[in-house]
C-alpha cells in the first residue's frame, strides 16, 4: 500500500484569500447598501418609515444620552433581537422588509452590523453616517439616559 502526501500546489494557494484589513472590509460591506444621513434618518423615524436601533454600549448612552424613540439593542444581541424568524426577537422585528437604521457612536461598528442584518435577510438595513455623534452635531433630539 502506498501513502500519498498532501502536496501544496499553486492552485491550492489561490483558494486562500489574503487577509482583509478593517478599512477594506468597511468599504466592501458599505457597497452593499446606501448609508443614511442624520436628518434623513430622523425624518424616516418620525414618519414611521424606519426603525432606529442604537447599538452603543451603556457607558456611551449614559455619557451622551439617547435618541428619543430609538430602540436600544447592544451590538452583541442585535441579530437575535431583529431576526424576524428568531425566538428572541423584539416585537418591532415584524418582517424582512423592515427598514432598520443602525446607530453606533461614530458610524463604523454600525456598518458591520448592517451588513450582518443583510445576511439575515433584512435587505433594507442601513446605518447612520457618523453615528450618534453626527446626529447630535446636527442638533437633532437627544435626551438624557435614565438609570
Amino acid at each position: 500500500m502506498q501513502e500519498t502526501a498532501a502536496v501544496s500546489t499553486p492552485a491550492a494557494a489561490d483558494v486562500r484569500q489574503r487577509p482583509v484589513g478593517i478599512d477594506e472590509l468597511l468599504e466592501r460591506v458599505r457597497t452593499g447598501y446606501r448609508r443614511i444621513e442624520a436628518r434623513e434618518a430622523h425624518e424616516a423615524a418620525r414618519t414611521g418609515e424606519a426603525l432606529l436601533v442604537d447599538i452603543r454600549y451603556a457607558a456611551l448612552r449614559e455619557r451622551d444620552g439617547l435618541i428619543p424613540g430609538a430602540l436600544v439593542i447592544e451590538r452583541n444581541e442585535l441579530e437575535w433581537r431583529l431576526d424576524p424568524q428568531g425566538s428572541h426577537r423584539v416585537p418591532e422585528a415584524t418582517g424582512h422588509d423592515l427598514r432598520v437604521v443602525v446607530i453606533c457612536n461614530e458610524g463604523y461598528a454600525s456598518s458591520l452590523a448592517a451588513a450582518s442584518l443583510h445576511q439575515l435577510g433584512l435587505h433594507r438595513a442601513t446605518d447612520l453616517v457618523g453615528g450618534f455623534q453626527a446626529w447630535r452635531a446636527e442638533g437633532l433630539p437627544v435626551q438624557p439616559a435614565t438609570h
